[in-house]
């Protein structure tokens, strides 16, 4: 497996791919924000609005590629524009298509997105997850923090309301 960080022109290459990814894990059944059937145009539409923000560095993006090059993951992170959030940033659409999950794929994506925090000066990460999830456990293996669970937090794919669990993860200058 290879991660890569892509610029907004590397993104705008890859939307398709990428779409097909997100469509797979929402028709998949996880809870990233997207109600099924979640089709391929849907899928394209959201990840080229995702160019603009890498462009404007609101958001880094990092797809990770199987042998043969195919998308298999991705992992971004969103940075607040005020100025007194700069210190942290949001762990946001950890996703693995289900072909290559069980395989590292998903912690090698996380690892990634946590050093290019500490590399840019995050101090502090945060994201939340459907409760319950199979992400759970990645996450608190890796050594987030559970912060809480807030009860109908978001509709699963299928439009049940579910509770999120909210996480977050010093990191960098505050964990020494």
């Amino acid at each position: 497996m290879r991660v890569l960080r892509l610029e907004a022109e590397q993104l705008a290459g890859r939307v398709g791919e990428l779409a097909a990814l997100l469509a797979d894990t929402v028709n998949g059944g996880a809870s990233v924000g997207f109600l099924a059937p979640f089709g391929p145009a849907q899928a394209v539409a959201w990840w080229e609005e995702r160019v603009a923000a890498v462009a404007a560095g609101h958001l880094a993006v990092w797809t990770a590629l199987d042998g043969g090059d195919r998308v298999v993951g991705t992992v971004s992170l969103a940075f607040p524009g005020k100025p007194n959030s700069r210190h942290r940033a949001e762990l946001v659409k950890l996703m693995v298509h289900r072909d290559a999950r069980g395989q590292g794929v998903g912690r090698g994506l996380l690892t990634v997105a946590e050093e290019a925090a500490v590399a840019a000066g995050i101090t502090l990460l945060h994201l939340d997850t459907e409760t319950d999830s199979p992400a759970e456990h990645l996450y608190r293996t890796a050594g987030w923090t559970r912060a809480g669970v807030i009860p109908d937090y978001a509709a699963d794919p299928a439009g049940v309301l579910r509770p999120t669990t909210l996480y977050y993860k010093r990191i960098g200058a505050l964990t020494s």
